[in-house]
């Protein structure tokens, strides 16, 4: 914090621009950052190592602003850290998006008329690749535009050689261990994707729909029968049971029983199940095993057929029925006009609103389907990465997501990994011509003749490798060995549950496969990160989510254009904390805006008067504001470290904002003015301090708007860069609290006396004669010149009248200020002023009277609690009579 800088302050100030326009700087300076190689990590450096993975973007998409404050927050800790002396890598990238950029390069090749069948597996991938190049720079450029600091030398993207290998060894692993499996099992399919999808990818809405009760059985009161209700009457074709309660007595006699399907013809059976509720609609359910997930569990339990109705489009098939070959919404229209001309619609409710999953990428309903899939085991995976938080290896922040955390982990289902697609990395699984089945790892080759299973990888199996893979994991690369474990990972706590789980999983099962393959104890490489850091989701002004659909999202890059990066950064970091959600609106980006644009002017102002950081004067030698604001500064140091150790990002921003604004700027700027005109030591003592106090703040502020502190840095300091720049250390010198003390009373005497001109509606530049009493007894003296510049007032001559007066009482003593404001006040104002504050004393007056005249108090309250209030009671008399003698004066006036 005392570098030195030679005394052309003033030049550097001249060099600056007039006024603050990130637009014409910040994309020249952030090149420049890379180009001298700031951001790049090196991995055989002495430094303790750091290191963030960037949760890697859709290559499909664009930044939003969940995005800007992951990256506003990342880049904070990365710079912060590379100042403290650590060898920083904040590694970059993109997810290949499996789904969501094949769909569009389908759509691209539809607009022709073409079909991804059309060119064949091969030339689809090329296709895809080519678009790939052509549109996945564009986060890169937003990430420029933000300030990103990553390693754009280790940029990284999911289909990567690399990461490629890295999948097919660890699916190999996996499988050698008897964790991956190729199973039967109920998915979410996608008709219109022609795909299984993640639960991720699967969002519920509340619709419209019917509930329509269908009768089984006979149509005879007197024969057997139940009624069931649906809101999916189609899939009453591929109905095999139907379910009660096994306590339930309306259907006692019926179980074990058979009745004919209404449509089918088939005998299917009664069953009892304790799934079954007694209570809702009339008991009695209809179990389509194949076709919902709860009936397909029951299906499993009573071991009963689970024929497919549908294929893969969403189309009835293979029922036998005049129905094959409807869409599933034509057939749902057709199946109950049929049932209900056969008396077997009991009855309809319209509408009936229930909540349906919907695809994420196509918007259509879902449909459980069952599938040939390959899955992962979780049991042990899962285990392993709840006991890794339960350990203490990694350490969730805030804490109170670890229940949530714990919830899911200890809860998980096996894990669909396969999805019929062509863009992906395919699943390692080779079929022989006799039924043989193998994996072969990345160095393996399949024999001549035998065919690769057609399906490709879940994207989230590859970029839960992202933390390791992207360190050139299965090799043992430098950057492993220096960067891994990473030590934080920084997301919403909406994904908590998908991604984090995942590498979680994976980065426990390849430590402890190293481990056991190396003989030896997984050590600090057992887990993917150290810290898991999650924040809020972002609303708007008013407290909603922002979302396409409501129209009130912020495209980051707006915001950046019309206030510049700094001012996004600030906005975002300000309001962001562990677990909370945050608000911003456009009022929030103009206030950050305002305080980028004060800092810049009051560095500008502090070197026109010659501030420049340099090594501070003995202590003694410096004034009562010069010590203080070296003191304020110290304790907001400690501050912001203990705020941005605990992930208090918006802690840290207020600190700084006020400190910066409030103190350094509205209060220390002011009082150096005084300081600076006198011409003697003390004048180039305030010049130091000042200019070290700005190299500071500028440093402390660096990591959240590094562009306009940059700027300023190097102006003040005449240093290479910022991004460079050691972060401040505290001083360990003592706090100097009488200096505090004697500052707060001055500030307490100006507002005071601002005050009383406002009240009486003076302009702000008119002076005002005045004169002060008891400034030594309060310790001021030295502070005289300061205050009366501050307030506004000249001397009032010994023979000249004070008009007015305002007495205020400080921590030392009472100063008295006499102001002779004749033909300037307004004398109905300072009547009510004085009125004001004549009430005010009297209500402390009653008070304490009141407690004084209460003989059960009194009996009870110690005697140094009686003695305070006594003492008050004195004051607020004095203050009485006082005013009511003023009060007297202005009457005659």
């Amino acid at each position: 914090m005392t570098s030195t800088a030679p005394d052309n302050s003033r030049d550097r100030a001249d060099a600056l621009p007039k006024s603050w326009n990130p637009g014409e700087v910040e994309a020249e300076m952030y090149e420049r950052w890379v180009a001298a190689g700031y951001f790049t990590a090196d991995a055989s450096s002495d430094k303790p190592g750091y290191s963030i993975v960037l949760p890697p973007p859709n290559v499909t998409g664009s930044l939003h602003m969940g995005h800007a404050l992951d990256h506003t927050l990342m880049d904070a800790l990365s710079r912060r850290k590379r100042m403290l002396g650590y060898e920083v890598l904040w590694l970059p990238g993109m997810d290949h998006a499996g789904i969501a950029t094949q769909t569009i390069v389908e759509k691209q090749l539809a607009v022709d008329g073409k079909t991804k069948e059309d060119f064949g597996r091969d030339l689809f991938m090329d296709k895809v690749w080519d678009w790939k190049r052509e549109s996945g720079g564009q986060i890169q450029w937003q990430m420029r535009a933000l300030g990103d600091g990553v390693d754009w030398s280790r940029d990284r993207f999911t289909m990567d050689e690399g990461l490629s290998r890295a999948v097919q060894t660890i699916f190999k692993r996996l499988y050698d261990a008897g964790l991956i499996y190729r199973a039967e099992r109920l998915v979410n399919w996608s008709p219109e994707l022609r795909t299984a999808i993640s639960d991720i990818e699967v969002k519920f809405a509340d619709v419209e729909g019917e509930l329509v009760s269908l009768r089984y059985g006979s149509l005879d009161d007197d024969q057997p029968h139940v009624i069931v209700a649906t809101t999916r009457v189609e899939t009453m074709l591929g109905d095999t049971a139907v379910a009660v309660h096994p306590e339930d007595p309306r259907y006692a006699a019926l179980v074990g029983t058979t009745l004919e399907h209404p449509i089918t013809g088939r005998q299917i059976p009664i069953i009892a199940d304790d799934y079954v509720d007694p209570e809702f609609g009339t008991g009695a359910v209809k179990i389509t095993p194949a076709h919902d997930p709860n009936d397909f569990e029951m299906g499993l339990r009573h071991g009963l057929p689970m024929p497919s109705i549908m294929d893969e489009r969403g189309r009835i098939v293979d029922t036998g029925t005049e129905f094959d070959g409807m869409d599933r919404f034509e057939a749902r229209q057709k199946v109950r006009e049929r049932l209900a001309g056969e008396g077997r619609v009991v009855a309809e409710k319209r509408p009936y609103l229930h909540s349906v999953g919907h695809s994420e990428r196509s918007g259509e309903p879902i449909e459980p389907r069952l599938s040939m899939q390959w899955w992962v085991k979780v049991e042990s995976l899962a285990k392993a990465a709840g006991d890794a938080v339960r350990h203490g290896d990694t350490v969730i922040h805030p804490p109170s997501q670890e229940p949530r955390w714990f919830d899911w982990i200890d809860n998980m289902h096996d894990w669909c990994i396969s999805r019929q697609l062509w863009w992906g990395h395919r699943i390692p699984i080779w079929y022989g011509p006799e039924g043989e089945v193998v994996c072969l790892g990345p160095d393996e080759t399949a024999p001549e003749g035998w065919v690769q299973d057609p399906d490709v990888l879940d994207t989230w199996f590859s970029s839960g490798l992202w933390p390791f893979s992207t360190m050139g994991w299965p090799d043992n690369t430098a950057e492993l060995e220096k960067f891994y474990p990473t030590d934080v990972l920084v997301t919403g706590y909406d994904i908590l549950f998908f991604w984090v789980a995942r590498m979680m999983m994976f980065g426990t099962f390849v430590a402890e496969d190293a481990a056991v393959t190396a003989g030896k104890p997984a050590g600090d490489k057992q887990v993917p990160f150290r810290d898991v850091f999650l924040h809020g989701l972002i609303r708007d002004q008013y407290g909603k989510k922002m979302s396409k659909s409501r129209g009130n999202g912020v495209d980051p890059l707006d915001w950046i254009s019309a206030h510049g990066a700094d001012a996004l950064r600030f906005t975002l970091a300000r309001g962001a904390q562990p677990g909370g959600d945050l608000s911003v609106g456009e009022s929030h980006a103009l206030a950050s805006r305002n305080f980028v644009t004060k800092l810049f002017n009051a560095t500008k102002f502090a070197l026109m008067n010659g501030a420049r950081p340099g090594d501070l004067p003995e202590r003694a030698t410096l004034t009562d504001p010069d010590r203080w604001i070296l003191d304020r500064f110290e304790q907001v140091l400690v501050e912001v470290d203990a705020a941005f150790d605990a992930y208090e990002f918006g802690k840290a921003c207020e600190a700084l904002y006020h400190f910066a604004w409030d103190e350094l700027c509205s209060w220390y700027l002011e009082l150096s003015k005084a300081q600076f005109t006198a011409d003697d030591a003390r004048a180039e003592s305030t010049r130091v301090v000042l200019g070290t106090v700005l190299d500071g703040v500028l440093r402390l502020l660096h990591p959240v708007i590094p562009f306009v502190t940059e700027a300023l840095w190097q102006a003040l300091t005449g240093g290479e860069s910022v991004v460079i720049a050691s972060w401040p250390r505290p001083s360990g010198v003592a706090v100097d609290a009488e200096a505090a003390r004697r500052v707060a009373d001055a500030q307490q005497l100006i507002t005071e006396i601002r005050r009383f001109r406002s009240d009486q509606g003076l302009a702000d530049k008119q002076k005002v004669r005045a004169r002060l009493e008891g400034l030594d007894e309060a310790g001021l003296t030295e502070l005289r010149e300061a205050i009366t510049s501050l307030a506004k007032l000249t001397d009032l001559e010994a023979d000249q009248p004070a008009t007015a007066s305002v007495e205020v009482r400080l921590s030392g003593a009472t100063v008295a200020v006499g102001l002779n404001t004749e033909g300037a006040v307004d004398l109905d104002a300072e009547r009510r002023r004085l009125e004001k504050d004549r009430a005010a004393a009297e209500k402390e007056l009653a008070g304490t009277d009141a407690k004084l005249g209460n003989e059960a108090f009194l009996a009870k309250a110690p005697d140094h609690v009686v003695d305070k209030i006594k003492s008050r009671r004195e004051v607020a008399a004095a203050e009485v009579d006082r005013i009511s003698a003023r009060l007297a004066e202005l009457a005659v006036r």
